[in-house]
C-alpha cells in the first residue's frame, strides 16, 4: 500500500471510529486482507486460523450470543486460558453490541464471586474444568447462561456456535458505547472496573498501528496474556487493523521464543521477557538481524536491560507506557532516539501534563502527578461514581497516580506510583531515584524500594535487592554506602534486605505492597 493510500485508509478507519456506526469489529473488518485465506493467527505445530476462518468463527459465535438474549450493553465475563477462540470470542461479543470482560486465570473462586456480583454478566464463559466450582457464583450473581471453553477448542461454547449461520448482523454502536470492561488489579481497595468505549479502543489502535510503522510484511509475536490491555488491546488489535499475521502462543517460553522469531518482525513484551532472553545463548545479532522492532510495556524497563539487549541484539527497545483505564499514553519514537529509563513522548491525540498537588502544571524538569486527556481515556469506573469523580477532574483530565516529569527535550519519565512516595522524616523520597542508584551496582539485577514503618521518621528509607546468580554481589553495608555517595542522606536506606526473587504480577509489576506487608514490622511499626 502506498503511503498516501495507508494515509486515506488510517483517515477513513478514524472516521469509522468516530461515527454513529462505530462497531470496532468493523473497523477491523474494513482491514482484513482481500484475500482471506491470509493467516490471522498462527501457532507452534497446531491448527492456525486465517482471516477467512475468523471471520465466519466470529459470525457463528455472535449469532449463538444474540441467540442467548444477549442485548447491547450486555457484560459477557470470559475467565479461560489463552487461546485462539478467545480471540474469536472476544470480537463476537463486540460484534453482536455485548461488553467484553475479561478475567485473569488465576483468579480464585472468591475473587471471581465478586467480579460476577459486580459486573452482572448475562454469559460467563469459564474453563470446563472449573465449571462446577464456579456454578454457584454465576447463579448467585444472576448470570443466564455458563458457557466452557478449553484450550484446545472444547467445550459448550464452541460446540454451541458449531453449524449456526456466519452471516450474522453486526450490532450497531456509538463512539461513546461500551465495548469492554477491564478490572484494575485491585492491590488496595476494591477493583475498579475500567469502562471502555468503541471509540477508546479504535483511537489507540489507530494511533500505535501509525506511531510503530505497522506494514503489510509485518509478523508479530504474541506471547503475552489477552486478559491485560496489552496482550488484548495493544497487541491483538494492532495485528487486526494491519491485517496481517500473528505466531500466537500459550505462554512465554525462550527457547520457543528464540526458536520462533526468525519468523516474526515485531515482538510485544515485559520486561521479564527480555532479561530471561538476555539469559539465552541463542540470543545474538545474527538471530535478530530480521527483526524491525521490540516493544516492552506494562512495568518499567531497566536501563541496564536496555544497554545490554542493544548491546547483544544491535537493537534498542522502544519502550512505551500507558494503563489500563487509557490504553498506550507515550511512546519512544520509531524513527530517533530511544533513551533508556524514559518513555519516549506523548502519542498524537494524548494530552500529558505534569502538576504539583494543588493541579498547578509543573512545566519542563518538574516532578508531581501525571495526568492526561485524549479519546483513548475510560469514560470512568464501573458503577462507581464518586470514584470516577474523584479520578477525572472537571476538564476531563485522569489523574493516572503515577508520578513523573517531562524532561528538557519532552521525553516523559515515570518516577514511581503516588501511593509508593516515601516520607520520611518530613522529606519526599521518590522510589525510582534510589532504585536506579541500587540497580547500576555490580552484581545486582534489579531493586524495590519501598517506605516501611517507623517511630521516628514516619516511614523508613527501606530496599528490597535482586543479586545476580553465581555473582558476587553488594552486601547491605556496600548498598548503602553506595547510596550515601550518590544521594542525600535521608533518601538512603535504613535497611537492605535481599530476595532471590521479587513478588510480581501476571504483567511483571513488582507487588510493592506485597514486600510493604513482609517487612513491616522491621522497625517496630
Amino acid at each position: 500500500m502506498s503511503s498516501a493510500a495507508s494515509s486515506a485508509a488510517s483517515s477513513a478507519a478514524g472516521s469509522a471510529a468516530n461515527s454513529a456506526d462505530a462497531n470496532l469489529y468493523e473497523l477491523f473488518r474494513s482491514r482484513f486482507p482481500a484475500d482471506r485465506s491470509r493467516p490471522f493467527i498462527m501457532t507452534d505445530g497446531g491448527p492456525g486460523l486465517s482471516y477467512g476462518g475468523l471471520e465466519e468463527m466470529v459470525g457463528r459465535m455472535a449469532r449463538l450470543l444474540s441467540g442467548l438474549g444477549l442485548a447491547k450493553g450486555d457484560r459477557v465475563a470470559v475467565q479461560v486460558e489463552k487461546s485462539p477462540e478467545t480471540i474469536v470470542l472476544y470480537l463476537a461479543v463486540v460484534r453482536a453490541g455485548g461488553v467484553y470482560l475479561p478475567l485473569n486465570p488465576a483468579y480464585t473462586r472468591a475473587e471471581v464471586e465478586y467480579f460476577l456480583t459486580d459486573a452482572e454478566p448475562r454469559v460467563f464463559v469459564c474453563k470446563p474444568e472449573t465449571e462446577e466450582a464456579l456454578r454457584p457464583a454465576a447463579e448467585a450473581a444472576g448470570v443466564a447462561h455458563l458457557l466452557t471453553l478449553g484450550t484446545a477448542g472444547e467445550g459448550s461454547l464452541m460446540e454451541r456456535a458449531h453449524g449456526l449461520d456466519p452471516d450474522a448482523a453486526t450490532v450497531p454502536a456509538g463512539p461513546d458505547d461500551l465495548a469492554a470492561i477491564l478490572y484494575t488489579s485491585g492491590t488496595t481497595g476494591r477493583s475498579k472496573g475500567a469502562m471502555m468505549s468503541h471509540r477508546n479502543l479504535a483511537s489507540n489502535a489507530l494511533t500505535l498501528h501509525r506511531a510503530w510503522g505497522f506494514g503489510p510484511d509485518d509478523v508479530l509475536l504474541h506471547a503475552l496474556p489477552v486478559f491485560h490491555t496489552h496482550g488484548l488491546f495493544v497487541a491483538t488489535n494492532v495485528t487486526l487493523l494491519n491485517g496481517t499475521g500473528m505466531i500466537f502462543l500459550p505462554k512465554f517460553d525462550a527457547d520457543q521464543v528464540m526458536r520462533l522469531l526468525p519468523r516474526a518482525t515485531v515482538m510485544m513484551g515485559v520486561p521479564t521477557f527480555y532479561t530471561r532472553l538476555l539469559q539465552h545463548p541463542g540470543l545474538t545479532r545474527a538471530a535478530t538481524a530480521h527483526m524491525r522492532l521490540f516493544i516492552s510495556g506494562s512495568a518499567p524497563l531497566l536501563a541496564d536491560t536496555h544497554r545490554e539487549f542493544a548491546g547483544r541484539t544491535s537493537h534498542a527497545i522502544l519502550e512505551r507506557y500507558g494503563m489500563t483505564e487509557t490504553g498506550m499514553l507515550t511512546s519512544n519514537p520509531l524513527d530517533g532516539e530511544r533513551i533508556p529509563g524514559t518513555v519516549g513522548f506523548p502519542l498524537p491525540e494524548v494530552r500529558l501534563r505534569v502538576v504539583d498537588g494543588d493541579g498547578r502544571d509543573l512545566g519542563r524538569e518538574g516532578i508531581g502527578s501525571i495526568e492526561v486527556a485524549g479519546p483513548n481515556v475510560f469514560s470512568g469506573y464501573w458503577r462507581m461514581p464518586e470514584k470516577t469523580k474523584q479520578e477525572i477532574r472537571p476538564d476531563g483530565f485522569f489523574i493516572t497516580g503515577d508520578v513523573g516529569k517531562i524532561d528538557g527535550r519532552g521525553y516523559v519519565h515515570i518516577v514511581g506510583r503516588a501511593k509508593d512516595l516515601i516520607i520520611s522524616g518530613g522529606f519526599n523520597v521518590y522510589p525510582k531515584e534510589v532504585e536506579t542508584v541500587i540497580d547500576a551496582l555490580e552484581g545486582v539485577v534489579e531493586s524495590a524500594v519501598v517506605g516501611l514503618p517507623h517511630p521516628d521518621f514516619g516511614e523508613a528509607v527501606s530496599a528490597v535487592v535482586l543479586r545476580k546468580a553465581g555473582a558476587a554481589g553488594p552486601d547491605e553495608a556496600a548498598v548503602i554506602a553506595a547510596c550515601k555517595e550518590q544521594l542525600a542522606n535521608f533518601k538512603v536506606p535504613k535497611r537492605v534486605f535481599f530476595q532471590d526473587e521479587l513478588p510480581r504480577n501476571a504483567m511483571g509489576k513488582v507487588q510493592k505492597n506485597l514486600l510493604r506487608d513482609r517487612y513491616g514490622a522491621t522497625f517496630g511499626g
